[in-house]
């Protein structure tokens, strides 16, 4: 672990032009009794550092001093090849500050630049995130190509069943992860957020040594809209929550513009539950004009609601 912590010491001190111990140490988490025995470490291996001393002093390296990329560790260039989901982990952090480091120095600055100007946060404002306490060992048993032994809570079900997969690949859709597994020849897709309990068996999965996601994922997604029919449904609702519908589903011909400056507009929605789920959320602002199956189940929920609370 040590020699790990050399090296994000000096990619550090390449990333930036100086940083004092305390910087230092709140970036790796240790003290700053440890990172000073680290840059006794670094001094004594031949690696040209120096203090600077002084009110605005600190640690730098000095200019020209360059670095590679033959330091990444396996869960470092594992987390940067296959994106691991996990932006905020200690592996993805440390292969971010390698691969800085590694930059021409006329490059460096204009991608720390840019770097800070995005941030993915997929849970949102309101949502919490995931629970996604399985995504480590899963990951490793894919990479491994390890067997896994589960509890996987389907939805609806009152308790987890134990399962043993065959891990294909992991698949990231929207906020949502999915492990594509074999369960007995039979390709299988489950949520991440429901799994539990994984063990890594010592014994091979049994899968095909090349898989195409992509493929798999469209698949999917098309086998799951097929059991769907596409139902338009034609609303009357203010202009902001119209773009909120159109996020929802897709809209289907030209909207107009009717009384109170509310527009009517047609949305393709796969499925009536599917409608009404949307829809009946937004009943303070979102007239059903048709069809009259979709209107009627929005009344009914509408009426349930105004009886609890009346």
């Amino acid at each position: 672990m040590r020699a790990e912590r050399l090296l994000a010491v000096l990619m550090l001190l390449k990333t930036h032009s100086q940083m004092t111990a305390a910087q230092i140490a709140a970036e790796l988490e240790v003290s700053e009794r440890t990172v000073m025995r680290d840059i006794d470490a670094l001094s004594l291996s031949g690696v040209p550092v120096y203090a600077e001393r002084g009110r605005h002093g600190g640690f730098a390296l000095l200019p020209g001093y360059r670095t590679d990329l033959s330091g990444l560790t396996l869960d470092e260039a594992r987390s940067l090849v296959a994106g691991s989901g996990r932006i905020d982990s200690p592996a993805f952090a440390s292969a971010m500050r390698k691969v800085a480091a590694s930059l021409p120095e006329q490059f460096r600055a204009s991608a720390v630049r840019a770097a800070q100007r995005i941030l993915v946060r997929p849970e949102g404002f309101v949502r919490p995130p995931q629970q996604l306490d399985a995504l480590g060992p899963v990951q490793q048993a894919v990479f491994d190509g390890r067997r896994i032994r589960v509890r996987y809570r389907r939805r609806g079900a009152d308790h987890a069943a134990e399962r043993v997969l065959d891990p294909v690949g992991l698949i990231v859709a929207g906020d949502t992860w999915y492990l594509v597994a074999e369960v007995e020849g039979s390709e299988r897709m489950y949520r991440m957020s429901r799994m539990s309990d994984v063990e890594i068996l010592d014994e091979p999965a049994r899968r095909s040594d090349d898989v195409d996601l992509e493929e798999i994922w469209q698949r999917r997604r098309d086998e799951f809209r097929a059991g769907f029919t596409v139902i338009g449904v034609t609303v009357r609702c203010s202009e902001q929550t119209a773009k909120v519908l159109r996020g929802i589903a897709d809209e289907q011909g030209t909207p107009v513009t009717v009384e109170d400056g509310r527009i009517e507009l047609t949305l393709g929605f796969v499925g009536e539950r599917h409608a009404v789920s949307a829809l009946w959320t937004f009943a303070a602002d979102v007239e059903v004009c048709a069809p009259e199956s979709v209107r009627a189940a929005v009344v009914e929920r509408v009426r349930a609601l105004a009886t609890m609370y009346l």
